[in-house]
């Protein structure tokens, strides 16, 4: 798909000169209308956003950040990326595939979470995408020790990396989710789907949720975004959405000048917050039981860290009452792509001792029902 037929650069042609991009998905993505959950949570118009299939080897949200972050970093002359996450960190995992598939070299920081199946078979893919991984102790300590490697590159006159932060969130890297929503809004107009009331999504680094709610303004729906919180609140919190969504704004305007200067009220906020649990990545009851009716009901893949207390928020909005007779979306922010044949024969041990470890605990209990789901 070349850039000039990206809804958004269709609308707004001069942000398609200017934005670099470089294709890396299947788009548009799917919708699909999910008539047996919709019978079990009573809801007659329920639909779910396939971005769970919006790569071929990979899928998932970080796909349509990562067409503008990597094309940036090619457009810049880098030949190596530098990214975060945690050990599992499907980002991180996603820069690396496609990076790689790119040309560029990628390394990785990555800092502790609880254990899961999932982390497994992340850090398996990280080392057969041919990363390269460090491990820090925390956040501050990793984004030193890239601060560190980018200084002694350029003292030594050597190759700088390019930089991109936790979950790839950035104003560059919102106007994929800017251009998400006006492709969702060709949907609509093409009878894929009615007109939503809600559209419901997981939030962590806040760029998938923030160009939603942008890009929606700027389309022309009237849909109202609900965002559930997956980070901590000092990460996630309305001021800090609020503040990523004027950067986004002004961004876009900056290089367009016919891109509105949107603002958003706190009354068209909704930010949930009442499904984070004990901890970023410990899963929940309601997360693991959303896991399972998916699959139950739909055949669908979600798991326990995102996409799993993102629609427990609309399951239970649904036995409310609160959806009835309403159009709701659910946006499917993670990755189903299975990659198990690639990871067969690549052996942990590749890893540091402090990644091993994830080899050689038990994963988090609620996670061994959720991956019999």
């Amino acid at each position: 798909m070349s850039k000039t037929e990206l809804p958004l650069f269709r609308e707004y042609p001069l942000l398609g000169e200017r934005l670099p991009r470089v294709p890396l998905g299947e788009f548009p993505t799917p919708v699909k209308k999910l008539d047996n959950l919709g019978r079990e949570l009573g809801l007659k118009r329920l639909y779910i956003k396939r971005d769970d299939i919006s790569g071929k080897i990979y899928g998932g949200n970080k796909v349509r950040k990562l067409e503008l972050l990597l094309g940036d970093a090619i457009a810049r002359g880098h030949r190596e990326v530098i990214t975060f996450g945690a050990a599992g960190s499907n980002h991180a995992l996603a820069t690396a595939i496609y990076g790689g598939e790119q040309g560029l070299h990628c390394s990785l920081y990555l800092v502790p979470q609880p254990n899961a199946h999932y982390v497994r078979k992340n850090l398996l893919m990280d080392i057969a995408a041919g990363a390269d991984l460090h491990f820090s102790p925390g956040g501050y300590y990793a984004l030193a020790a890239a601060k560190f490697r980018v200084l002694r590159e350029r003292l030594r006159g050597g190759a700088v990396p390019a930089v991109i932060p936790f979950g790839g969130t950035t104003p560059l890297s919102i106007a994929g989710f800017v251009n998400a929503a006006f492709e969702l809004r060709d949907q609509v107009e093409n009878g894929r789907m009615p007109e939503p009331d809600y559209v419901y999504v997981a939030m962590g680094s806040m760029g998938t949720a923030v160009g939603l709610m942008l890009g929606l303004k700027a389309s022309g729906m009237k849909s109202r975004v609900v965002a559930v919180r997956v980070l901590p609140l000092e990460a996630a919190g309305e001021r800090n959405v609020v503040r990523l969504y004027h950067r986004a704004t002004a961004y876009l305007n900056g290089l367009d000048s016919s891109f509105p200067r949107y603002e958003l009220p706190r009354e068209e906020l909704d930010v949930r917050h009442n499904y984070f649990g004990y901890g970023y990545a410990i899963f929940t009851e309601e997360s693991v039981r959303s896991v399972e009716m998916l699959h139950r009901y739909e055949g669908i893949a979600i798991e326990g860290t995102y996409t799993g207390k993102a629609f427990a928020a609309l399951a239970d909005d649904a036995k409310s009452g609160a959806l009835r007779d309403k159009t709701v979306l659910f946006w499917n922010t993670c990755n189903s792509r299975d990659f198990s044949a690639r990871i067969r024969e690549v052996d942990y041990r590749r890893l540091s001792p402090q990644l091993q470890r994830y080899f050689t605990e038990n994963v988090q209990p609620l996670d061994r029902r959720a991956v019999s789901a």
